[in-house]
């Protein structure tokens, strides 16, 4: 070898060595990221949030978490309900604000013998029925003794279980529960569109 190239050469060895061990080094001490941009409890998730449901459509498990930072509408559904219809107003109300940061959940639930179809059947009617495509779960109780751990905490917060199918609850970015909406408020209600507006407008401290 040329005797002039040498250090070329042996610069060029050393900075793909430095590059190697520094790779090294990250893999080892940095943690990897959360995938999806799923939140972690402890990091940024609000207690509020700090549950686990399975989705509707596959039954494949969904943490809250990944909704931290979020305007949250949290509502139990049924299927077989003269408000079934507000289905519709609150795919439009997702649809219209998830960009400025609003996600509708909802949580199909037969305590008032009005969801007697399957997981599967209620996923189908409501993307069928309504085109649905705001994140729904599986079938639970929302009030009583079986209530789920959501639904009892929202309970315990707002001194309010649902009273009926479509009862709505709104949780502003930092998970703090703002207020508890009987099921005759329409998605679309002024007053209802203004308070997700104002809470959409402010940032989690």
């Amino acid at each position: 070898m040329n005797a002039r190239l040498l250090p070329t050469c042996l610069l060029a060895f050393l900075t793909l060595l430095a590059g190697a061990l520094s790779g090294m080094a990250g893999a080892q001490g940095v943690p990897a990221a959360p995938a999806s941009g799923v939140a972690p409890a402890g990091a940024g998730c609000p207690t509020l949030l700090r549950h686990t449901f399975d989705r509707l459509q596959d039954e494949k498990p969904q943490p809250l978490c990944q909704y931290a930072g979020k305007v949250v509408l949290v509502v139990n559904t049924a299927s077989f309900c003269g408000f079934t219809r507000q289905y519709r107003g609150l795919e439009d109300l997702y649809a219209r604000y998830k960009g400025r940061g609003l996600v509708v959940l909802g949580f199909p639930s037969n305590d008032f013998s009005q969801e007697t179809g399957s997981n599967k059947e209620v996923a189908e009617f409501c993307e069928n029925t309504f085109g649905v495509k705001f994140p729904m779960f599986t079938k639970s109780s929302v009030r009583g003794p079986q209530a789920n751990a959501l639904f009892k905490d929202l309970a315990a917060q707002s001194g309010q279980a649902p009273e009926w199918n479509f009862y709505k609850y709104l949780v502003d970015r930092e998970g703090k529960l703002v207020g508890a909406y009987p099921s005759r408020t329409e998605p679309q209600d002024k007053a209802f569109t203004a308070t997700i507006e104002r809470l959409l407008a402010q940032q989690p401290g």
